[in-house]
């Protein structure tokens, strides 16, 4: 297919230079940030028109998202939930824009709306975030988030009748609802933000706990912990399951954590006990039992643990070790009916182990195959659960596990239009550039023939202890019938080996994150699946910096780029909204020494002339408040400036949508049906 012309408008550039100790770096295109203004939502405007004209010229651009609306429209289920004699699932039809959230008396009762978020909005956009019962299910607290935004707002509804209690909470985001009995519920807020029109990119700060008494106005709630001395933690609130211990869990970051705890019931204790000391380790609290706390920690093991502590004696030499650290890494526990159920990774796909509550190996619990299994866990009193099971071609499927007997039985399974049968998924282990040896997953049709030129997309994360599993998206479904091969690498950076494999892709070893994405690109083409013409590569958030920065690396190696809603000025990054809480994964360039090597990958600032770069698609959205959408303005504005050849450089700006989360199943097919066009297009294919 001939390659469209593209007149890009030409982007103002500002005189605007800052000195990095010594290091003169310009930022031509700063006026970009500043996301509200005049000249910005022009600029949007106008990028928008230029993207929406190129993909309105693909030929098969409707065929695509009719197909994509084919695939989709099949029932979705979520995992039960029992509260109570209750149960509570969601389900959207096939294409609802949100899930509707179900409720239903017993396992054989009549299922019933409980909330419908999509008759909160005209168009889809508000989404249900955390949602909660009060203990004897009287109240559920729910959050919801607008256009895709981590700003929520909390309501309280009255589960008999359905009606709304006049309660309603504000300046929420990253939090938790926590009952206390019936009375009222514990949750994490900021301040009012100071002003509107920066509120999705100012940065925030001093996040508290209050807790809010049923029937209060929110300026009545009962400040439960702030800390003014450090402005940039996380800090959520979380009552035990049978309400004896109020847990802290306080964060830095996305890496290392400190837990206080107070015990409710010593009426002697009016502050919170430091469990653990932050912040050079990661922890969290599983359950107690009784005076006891369950922790799963990676103090001395990278792998995890799972120890018991005396919050009165906290120290690590008074823990006693109930699940030993293993050789594969420790992803989560959960603990119900008298038991642990401990999620390992082996080689990124999930094993389940069943132990005591004092830690004996009872057995495992059985799983359809390699994939990806979530739920483990329920109340103390209950004898089963449900939890659910995917991988590449194995659509997401909900089993009831019996507690007593251990055995599994197929509760619900996937009515998608699909047959996978037809397509096969292996692992496959490649060298790193340092001789790592780093696992790979790859779906394709049967009959693949290995000749070098299959159309190819590989996706990675590689970032913040992120595992990156098996699962199954309809999404990819064009493109596997159209046959492709999807790629899939556990690269360092990520928790998939533990600890160690994290710690391998972070700070200072960021490079080894690029350099074992872009292994994986030479051994996809050494071994005659494909080629550079052939080749795209995608991810989202840390997954953009990685795209990024290999497309800037090694522009040859890729055909296609499509970073998506990604950190690509890594000196400026953590300016922004909750960007701070990164630095422990990152780095910041207010440090000399972290300069000195974000600066060799930031690939804001290795974009060059005379380069001929991968036909590119950057995607963000107006609303996107976890990474600003000025990352990708400005790397979208150079990348037009700097691009030497007729490869697209094109940007796709969503409005009333975020960083991903609550994304309208709409907003969602039209998305996907532009990146599958484009990538077809440019690959010279049809469909």
């Amino acid at each position: 297919m001939a390659a469209q012309k593209i007149t890009y408008p030409v982007t103002a550039k500002v005189e605007q230079a800052d000195d990095y100790f010594g290091t003169k770096i310009s930022d031509p295109y700063r006026w970009l940030e500043n996301d509200t203004s005049k000249n910005t939502e022009a600029w949007v405007k106008e990028q928008n028109l230029i993207t929406g004209d190129y993909l309105s010229k693909i030929p098969f651009r409707e065929k695509l998202k009719k197909r994509l609306t084919e695939l989709w429209n099949y029932p979705k289920y979520g995992t039960p939930q029992k509260e109570g004699e209750w149960y509570t699932f969601y389900k959207n039809d096939g294409l609802q824009n949100q899930a509707v959230l179900y409720i239903q008396k017993g396992l054989n009762g009549t299922p019933e709306v409980f909330v419908d978020p999509n008759k909160l909005s005209t168009d889809g956009t508000i989404a249900l975030q955390a949602t909660s019962f009060s203990k004897k299910q009287q109240y559920f607290a729910y959050a919801v988030s607008a256009s895709g935004s981590d700003w929520q707002e909390i309501y309280v509804m009255e589960r008999s009748t359905k009606k709304l209690l006049d309660d309603k909470l504000d300046y929420i985001k990253f939090t938790g609802i926590s009952w206390a009995g019936e009375d009222g519920f514990y949750y994490s807020r900021y301040d009012k933000p100071k002003d509107d029109k920066t509120k999705f990119s100012a940065k925030t700060e001093f996040q508290k706990v209050f807790y809010h008494k049923i029937g209060t106005a929110q300026s009545a709630d009962k400040l439960i912990y702030e800390d003014k001395e450090h402005p940039l933690r996380y800090v959520g609130a979380g009552l035990t399951e049978d309400e004896r211990f109020l847990v802290l869990s306080i964060s830095e970051g996305t890496d290392g954590s400190e837990i206080k705890v107070k015990d409710l019931t010593d009426k002697n204790s009016n502050d919170f006990l430091t469990i653990v000391k932050g912040f050079t380790t990661n922890a969290n609290v599983i359950d107690n039992v009784g005076e006891k706390i369950l922790l799963q920690t990676n103090s001395q093991a990278p792998n995890y643990k799972l120890i018991l502590l005396d919050p009165k004696n906290p120290d690590e030499s008074n823990w006693k070790t109930i699940v030993a650290e293993q050789p594969q890494p420790l992803e989560g526990a959960g603990t119900g009916g008298g038991k642990i159920f401990a999620s390992y990774l082996k080689d990124a796909s999930t094993q389940v182990h069943q132990y005591s509550m004092d830690g004996k190996f009872e057995h495992n619990i059985l799983l359809p195959g390699v994939g990806t299994a979530t739920g483990f866990g329920s109340k103390k009193e209950d004898d089963f659960f449900f939890y659910s099971f995917t991988s590449f071609t194995y659509p997401a499927t909900i089993f009831k596990y019996n507690i007593k007997t251990g055995k599994s039985e197929l509760f619900k399974k996937s009515d998608v239009k699909f047959d996978p049968s037809a397509y096969e998924t292996r692992q496959i282990f490649y060298p790193g550039k340092d001789g790592t040896k780093i696992p790979m997953f790859i779906t394709h049709k049967k009959g693949l023939k290995k000749d070098g030129n299959n159309p190819t997309l590989l996706y990675a994360y590689g970032g913040f202890n992120i595992n990156i599993t098996p699962a199954f998206s309809v999404a990819n479904m064009p493109f596997l019938e159209a046959g492709g091969i999807y790629c899939v690498a556990n690269i360092r950076g990520g928790g998939e080996y533990g600890e160690n494999w994290h710690k391998a892709g972070m700070l200072e070893k960021k490079q080894n994150v690029f350099d074992d994405f872009i292994a994986a690109a030479e051994w996809l083409i050494k071994e005659k699946y494909t080629n550079s013409q052939k080749l795209a590569i995608r991810g989202g958030s840390n997954g953009g910096l990685l795209v990024g920065a290999c497309m800037t690396q090694r522009p040859e190696l890729f055909k296609v780029a499509l970073p998506q809603v990604g950190v690509l000025d890594m000196l400026r990054y953590h300016k922004f909204t909750v960007g701070w809480g990164w630095a422990v994964e990152y780095g910041s360039s207010d440090k000399k020494e972290d300069f000195d090597y974000l600066i060799k990958y930031s690939p804001l600032h290795h974009l060059k002339k005379g380069i001929c770069y991968p036909a590119t698609l950057i995607t963000t959205a107006d609303h996107d408040d976890r990474v600003v959408p000025a990352h990708s303005f400005k790397f979208a504005a150079t990348l037009q400036e700097m691009q030497s050849c007729d490869n697209p450089a094109l940007i796709r700006i969503d409005t009333k949508a975020g960083h991903g989360a609550g994304k309208p199943t709409s907003k969602a097919i039209e998305e996907t049906a532009d990146i599958w066009g484009f990538v077809f297009y440019n690959f010279g294919m049809t469909y």
